[in-house]
């Protein structure tokens, strides 16, 4: 298998390169024709292996119409497991082009790293199904379903809709979700957590119109001020979410060290860690609280004015295992209840959804391990990741007798979301390799 892997690997590495030319960006209009060519692009490259291809897609729930989604089977082998592969295919915007080094459609090799949007989120997942196959080829012991959507970056509004439309012809036995990360670059991973994430909306007035800073200010305070004040409310002195009833454990299985934490966020000289317990599990299960948006006047265009009305929105992302909407409920609960100087606080609940437990002690848990260590030579560990993949609930919910896993090909320095995002090439191999070595496996479990 490790023969044939080496002699696929260039032209998987240029097919990467190509899903890295397409701007699948889902959440900018101008771009839908390219999500349309990539979702195209990806069925002719999986009907290129034998595969059945189509590209399919279904009405979300607010009516809009929902982005192109790959659905694609092996030939069918009776009495053989069934084995879902899900990955995306839509990327997200490139913000500041001025932030990039490189064309971030135009795919670049610098060492041990291919460097472009998409080339790992969720390029390299796609490129890891691609690969599995295709070095299993006629081999290949099991029943596959491949699932590549193409709304992941816009929160996958009709995902739910799509499963219930499709649960016949995506009905499997195992799924392998290919859109996490790594320990480290040469230090295979399995997800066992995924936080939740519950947004609001929060809406602060103090009187019915601008007035005179000089006049007013003093008795009066600005909107901006209170919300301020109200944000940091949310916050105990060492910087734990001072929220009550959200859980939430001190403790993880491996140790964070603070200078690679720092550096990999990009930490200004000087920052404290806000938070308390281990750093890994302030990050994984914690929860945790950001503002994500934030309206006012913009200094540009400040005057001498007091600021009646701000609103601002809050991501808080849930500890795993804690229901997401009780959570948001508590979320609200508090900031009504926290108004400073009993200013008018009106909070709107947004999305909200679960995080993901994994079962690690299932036999695709550790057969996923084995895959893992032996495809790199080296230990796979647990880790938790402080992100969400709230479509996971679904499958789930629609598939309650499916093993879920969880793995995926990013690493710290990915910079998935931001410019000069890149994938480890030594990964990307050793991921396709470990999910061929998974497929073989779970047809003897």
């Amino acid at each position: 298998m490790k023969e044939r892997l080496e002699a696929a690997f260039p032209s998987l590495l240029e097919e990467l390169t190509q899903l890295v030319a397409i701007p699948s960006v889902s959440s900018d209009p101008a771009h839908a024709a390219d999500v349309e060519r990539s979702a195209e692009h990806i069925r002719e490259r999986f009907a290129a292996l034998g595969l059945e291809a189509k590209v399919l897609r279904e009405t979300a729930a607010d009516g809009t119409e929902g982005k192109p989604a790959l659905v694609a089977h092996t030939p069918h082998i009776e009495g053989a497991p069934t084995v879902l592969l899900y990955a995306h295919h839509d990327v997200q915007p490139v913000g500041e082009l001025s932030r990039w080094s490189m064309d971030p459609y135009k795919a670049e090799v610098r060492g041990d790293r291919i460097y472009g949007r998409g080339s790992s989120d969720d390029g390299a997942g796609i490129t890891v199904h691609l690969g599995s196959l295709s070095i299993l080829g006629e081999d290949l012991p099991v029943n596959v379903v491949v699932f590549i959507e193409g709304e992941e970056e816009i929160g996958s509004p009709s995902f739910t809709a799509f499963l219930d439309a499709h649960k016949d012809e995506l009905a499997a036995d195992v799924i392998v979700v290919t859109d996490s990360s790594n320990w480290k670059v040469g230090e295979p991973a399995v997800t066992s957590t995924l936080r939740g994430n519950a947004i609001v909306t929060v809406d602060v007035t103090v009187a019915d119109h601008a007035v005179h800073s000089g006049a007013f200010g003093g008795p009066l305070l600005d909107s901006v001020a209170i919300s301020s004040m109200l944000i940091a409310s949310l916050f105990d002195e060492k910087g734990d979410v001072a929220v009550p009833g959200l859980g939430g454990s001190d403790h993880a299985d491996v140790d964070w060290p603070e200078e690679e934490l720092r550096a990999a966020a990009g930490m200004v000289e000087g920052l404290q860690l806000a938070g308390s317990g281990d750093i890994a599990a302030r990050m994984w299960t914690k929860p945790s609280i950001s503002v994500i948006g934030f309206d006012a006047r913009p200094v540009s265009n400040a005057s001498n004015t007091i600021a009646p009305h701000t609103r601002f929105r809050l991501s808080m992302r849930t500890v795993p295992g804690v229901d997401p909407t009780e959570a948001q409920a508590k979320l609200v609960d508090y900031l009504l209840s926290h108004a400073p100087f009993g200013a008018r606080i009106e909070v709107t609940t947004e999305d909200a959804g679960a995080g993901y437990q994994a079962d690690m002690d299932s036999p695709v848990t550790k057969a996923l391990h084995e895959s893992l260590t032996e495809a790199w030579g080296v230990p796979s560990v647990n880790i938790g990741v402080g992100g969400s993949i709230p479509f996971i609930s679904d499958f789930q919910r629609i598939f309650p007798n499916a093993q879920v896993v969880v793995t995926g090909v990013e690493d710290p320095l990915t910079n998935a979301h931001s410019e000069d995002e890149s994938q480890s090439i030594s990964d990307l191999k050793a991921a396709i390799l470990a999910e061929a070595l998974l497929l073989t496996r779970v047809a003897s479990l």
